[in-house]
């Protein structure tokens, strides 16, 4: 009996790990949605996001986020750097993902 409820006990951890690492795999796969849809967005923006920082919260399927974005130069100045940072709006200072893109000056 001892032997099956170590098993058991075992069987249920192994589970619960699982389980937990789903979710942070979701969490993480919903942010970067997050980072790239913020990217797609600067692209497109006309005459371009001006160098310097800026933050703002999203939705993705339910979830809740908060994003910053630094905008900054490169050596080449035809382009822009910009890193776009993405945390659960509950833990604000546990970033979940970093994206980093260049943006043409137009």
């Amino acid at each position: 009996l001892a032997i099956l409820a170590v098993a058991l006990a075992a069987g249920f951890r192994s589970i619960a790990q699982s389980a937990d690492s789903a979710s942070a795999l979701k969490a993480r796969t919903l942010a970067l949605w997050v980072a790239q849809n913020r990217l797609a967005l600067a692209q497109i923006e006309s005459p371009g996001p001006a160098p310097g920082g800026r933050s703002g919260s999203a939705e993705q399927a339910g979830a809740a986020f908060t994003w910053s974005e630094e905008i900054g130069g490169t050596p080449n100045p035809a382009f822009r750097k910009i890193e776009i940072s993405v945390a659960d709006a509950s833990a604000p200072d546990h970033v979940l993902v970093r994206l980093v893109g260049y943006l043409g000056q137009r």
